[in-house]
């Protein structure tokens, strides 16, 4: 029995907002493109609307098009503030300090993103934290707003709430540095790091200790339960089989694919046990990372622009070659054959 279908991913339609923002202080008018990609009015003012990640990437490419600005990322990440984040940001807001807030912000993060590829992190040591986003690679102009973005807007948002404007102490970014590497430097006290290993900002000690004038005690004891009552729904599992669907699509990227023993250790379970429990749901491992892979590829290649070499690293398989082979035997069309499909129909 097949498991329900796995998607890349989905956001709240606040983080259109710093986008449209950034269109009009650059002298654009963003209706046109919003309208083309079915966010009017109605659908914005929609509570809990939210918008697939594939066509916030194509929405953001468009901006980027239109403005001639490719770091409209970062002009979005300055423009960003906590309640665009929804639930989760309006809870951050009422932190009683930077610390908290971060916290907040990135263990409540299913709550207004969820991702097949995996999930931000904050994590501190004795000298200060990293808020670490994760790797959506490979990098195109597709995807890259979305880092800048991301890391601009977690200390715009930060600073928000301290008062006062917070520098990273560090930065360090996965792809290459881009034509306008230069304007990430005002984010950053120290040089910003390209082609690095994550992507990610460092906040010291003296900055996450910055207090929040507008924490009122009760009010963020109160969001913070119900931001648990509703993460506990969001994230609730109905098997074993949807756990480990959730798990493959980190375990999946770079040219590997990964094996039961590993998935074991992430469940904390026997093989054994993992293989009885699946065999009594009707399923089993093999079945799942094939309908896992499947259902990815043919979401990558009908919702993306992204080769098929690309695809093939991302869903581990050794070559392109042996990833062509998979999908003609999952759908019998080969992977060019049924993008040009999907486009003639879409």
């Amino acid at each position: 029995m097949r498991q329900p279908r796995v998607r890349l991913g989905d956001l709240s339609v606040g983080f259109v907002q710093p986008l449209t923002e950034a269109l009009q202080e650059l002298g654009y008018d963003p209706a046109p493109l919003l309208q083309r990609y079915g966010l009017d009015a109605m659908r914005m003012n929609e509570a809990g609307a939210r918008l697939s990640i594939p066509r916030y990437m194509h929405l953001g490419h468009a901006a980027i098009e239109l403005s001639a600005e490719p770091a409209l990322g970062l002009r979005m990440g300055r423009l960003s503030r906590l309640a665009q984040a929804g639930l989760a940001g309006v809870t951050a807001a009422q932190a009683p300090n930077v610390r908290e807030a971060a916290r907040t912000l990135l263990r409540y993060e299913p709550l207004y993103a969820a991702n097949y590829r995996g999930s931000s992190a904050f994590i501190e040591d004795a000298q200060g934290a990293w808020l670490r986003f994760y790797s959506i690679s490979p990098y195109n102009t597709y995807n890259r707003f979305v880092v800048d973005s991301l890391l601009a807007g977690w200390l715009a948002q930060l600073s928000g709430l301290a008062g006062t404007p917070l520098l990273a102490e560090r930065m360090e970014i996965e792809f290459e540095a881009p034509a306008y590497s230069n304007l990430y430097q005002p984010l950053c006290s120290t040089p910003v790091q390209f082609g690095a290993a994550s992507n990610q900002l460092r906040l010291g000690q003296a900055a996450l200790a910055l207090g929040n004038p507008h924490h009122c005690p009760n009010t963020w004891q109160h969001l913070l339960q119900l931001c648990e009552a509703e993460l506990t729904h969001r994230t609730r599992v109905r098997s074993l089989g949807e756990r480990i669907t959730h798990l493959l699509g980190p375990l999946l990227n770079g040219g590997r694919e990964p094996d039961l023993e590993e998935v074991s250790r992430h469940l904390q379970l026997p093989t054994w046990t993992l293989r009885r429990k699946l065999a009594e749901e009707g399923s089993s491992f093999r079945g799942l990372l094939n309908d896992t892979r499947r259902d990815l590829a043919e979401t990558y290649i009908r919702d993306t622009e992204l080769a098929f070499g690309e695809i093939a690293y991302l869903l581990g398989f050794a070559s392109a070659e042996a990833f062509q082979r998979a999908f003609k035997r999952w759908t019998r069309l080969t992977p060019g054959e049924f993008r040009r499909h999907q486009r003639q129909v879409g």
